[in-house]
């Protein structure tokens, strides 16, 4: 983990989605976040030690996005270990663990003692703790002198994917760099769950009573997001699901208050 000083954030932007309006500032307070989301390796390590079981094994299926039928599909034994279903090779153990629910990613930041990040303590570590304003947590273009700065689609959503950047499907954490912070995966490879329940900004001072339609929200978009289709890996989007859904695309980070021991270098 690396420290996120505190701050004043202006989240939102006024140019993105109705979902990112209106803007409101925020005080955050510093916090530790880990440097990149959750490893398969990270969740095998979980599971190891506590006998846990996701809500995507208990369940039995989980969301795949069908790219020759272009469309989503349950998948039946699609899990963390194998997210495009069992007859897929595993996923390596540098990448982002996916097929993990909300409630999955909550056990597994509980059992490490931590927590998941509200969506404004991601935005906040996005902007680099500073409010910077560019579009993206590494600045304002997504290719650099022939540099892909993220793991995205690359194409048009979902008729073709040059895999220009390497990848189809997850990548290595860090393999794309880091923010100024020291982040890595800020943007692209996996969306991530936060603690925040869905809804508009215009009611996120109003009380709320969870129902079992309410969503969490997810930051950060993922490997399926062009600009033509979510532009999700902008540091304003936003996503959402329901608590128990898992998806092929969907990981984690945590984060701890500051009473726990923070490596800062």
């Amino acid at each position: 983990m690396i420290l996120v000083p505190g701050g004043r954030t202006l989240v939102g932007s006024e140019m993105g989605l109705p979902s990112e309006q209106p803007t409101f500032w925020a005080d955050v307070d510093p916090f530790a976040m880990d440097i990149h989301p959750v490893t398969v390796g990270q969740y095998r390590e979980f599971v190891e030690s506590t006998g846990y079981r996701t809500e995507a094994e208990r369940f039995g299926n989980a969301g795949v996005f069908d790219v020759g039928a272009k469309q989503w599909v349950m998948v039946d034994g699609a899990s963390w270990r194998t997210p495009t279903g069992p007859s897929a090779s595993r996923t390596p153990d540098d990448h982002p663990v996916t097929q993990v629910s909300f409630n999955d990613a909550e056990a597994y930041c509980s059992w490490t003692g931590g927590r998941l990040p509200t969506e404004i303590e991601w935005e906040h570590a996005a902007r680099g703790a500073t409010n910077s304003r560019s579009r993206y947590a590494w600045g304002n273009e997504l290719v650099v002198d022939d540099v892909h700065m993220a793991n995205t689609w690359n194409g048009t959503f979902p008729i073709d994917n040059s895999e220009a950047d390497g990848f189809l499907a997850t990548s290595p954490v860090g393999r794309f760099g880091e923010t100024e912070l020291g982040l890595t995966d800020m943007g692209g490879n996996v969306w991530e769950w936060t603690a925040s329940w869905y809804r508009p900004y215009s009611e996120r001072n109003e009380p709320l009573i969870p129902d079992e339609a309410s969503e969490r929200v997810q930051r950060g978009g993922s490997f399926l997001c062009e600009p033509g289709w979510c532009h999700g890996y902008r540091v304003s989007a936003r996503s959402h699901s329901t608590p128990e859904t898992a998806l092929f695309h969907v990981g984690f980070r945590c984060v701890r208050d500051l009473e726990s021991d923070v490596d800062d270098t």
